[in-house]
């Protein structure tokens, strides 16, 4: 089953670590936002395969938008 990775929080999309097509296990960061002048990284939360990575460096993101989607 597919899992959607969304965003918690108003912030800049800073680097964007995975691609779609990576193979990503637990804990793998897949991006890092930036609010506030503080880093957060978004990871896995499943072992799985990137179906689509829905942001790109430099965009900014609401909370609930959608990051990513592992299969």
């Amino acid at each position: 089953m597919a899992e959607e990775i969304r965003a918690e929080m108003v912030a800049n999309v800073w680097k964007v670590v995975a691609s779609a097509g990576d193979t990503v296990s637990e804990g793998d960061t897949l991006v890092i936002l930036e609010s506030m002048k503080m880093e957060i990284p978004v990871v896995a939360e499943s072992d799985g395969v990137v179906r689509q990575l829905a942001v790109n460096e430099g965009d900014v993101v609401q909370d609930g938008d959608l990051i990513a989607v592992i299969d």
